[in-house]
């Protein structure tokens, strides 16, 4: 389920994910053979996975698809900005503390631009004035800290996390403004938040089931990459063994001279 999923109890949620991350993140991942293992807890995640995939299925799913018959594209574009721009104060936040000062002005003035001509975000009117998006968070910090990664997790009811990323949690609940309103009015805004999330990964989720025969590996290695990805701002670092891969592929595809 998408990442964005909240709960209804934050504080204990995020204080149990932050010490589930220092005791994963101190945790070893390599093997005995010195390979670095991304999944040490694959048994307990892949638990979850099936937990998660049946409530997706027989719940969320259904939903979903009601949801897409009943409401038209554009008032779910709609929707789907005003929650973005909710979230972007998270990413003005992580793009500071990254250093990233220049992108972090550019992101407050998107910020602005969208709450306040784009009405409360529903019209995204910043992007094509030239004020990009960009996607920063709590795990991308810790990256920039020099924190390493740790194990992967597959949490329930929340999805695919790093150790290092599942701070995020409450990095991210707590700078969204719904958060400080009342209860009567947060349940079904963040019911409609996370209907609304799920809609638009109708298609994604149908492509993970039909192209893959293990769809928690598939998943767990898009999300590394992903990850990955934004880490390194779309330019992550080839791998020794990816550069080593394409060193013996060109040396083997030198043509050679043969004398008769």
């Amino acid at each position: 389920m998408n990442n964005s999923y909240k709960q209804n109890n934050p504080v204990s949620l995020s204080a149990l994910l932050l010490v589930v991350a220092l005791l994963t993140g101190c945790a070893t991942t390599e093997t005995i053979d010195g390979e670095v293992n991304p999944d040490p807890y694959e048994e307990t995640n892949r638990s979850f996975y099936r937990f998660n995939d049946a409530l997706d299925r027989h719940v969320m799913t259904p939903i979903a698809k009601n949801y897409v018959k009943a409401v038209p594209e554009p008032a779910r574009d709609g929707i789907t900005n005003f929650f973005d721009n909710l979230e972007y104060l998270n990413v003005i936040l992580h793009s500071f503390l990254q250093g990233k000062l220049l992108q972090g002005i550019s992101d407050v003035t998107r910020f602005v631009v969208n709450s306040s001509v784009g009405i409360g975000g529903l019209f995204d009117v910043a992007t094509p004035m030239g004020l990009d998006k960009h996607d920063e968070d709590f795990g991308q910090t810790l990256a920039a800290w020099g924190a390493e990664p740790g194990a992967y997790l597959y949490l329930p009811f929340l999805g695919p996390y790093t150790a290092r990323n599942s701070p995020d949690v409450a990095g991210s609940y707590f700078s969204n403004p719904l958060t400080y309103i009342s209860t009567i009015y947060l349940f079904p805004v963040t019911f409609l938040n996370l209907v609304n999330d799920r809609a638009n990964l109708l298609e994604a989720s149908e492509f993970v089931e039909e192209a893959s025969i293990d769809p928690y590996s598939f998943t767990r290695e898009a999300y590394l990459q992903r990850r990955k990805y934004l880490i390194h701002d779309g330019n992550p670092p080839a791998d020794e063994y990816d550069e080593m891969f394409e060193l013996d592929f060109e040396e083997e595809s030198e043509p050679k001279l043969v004398i008769e």
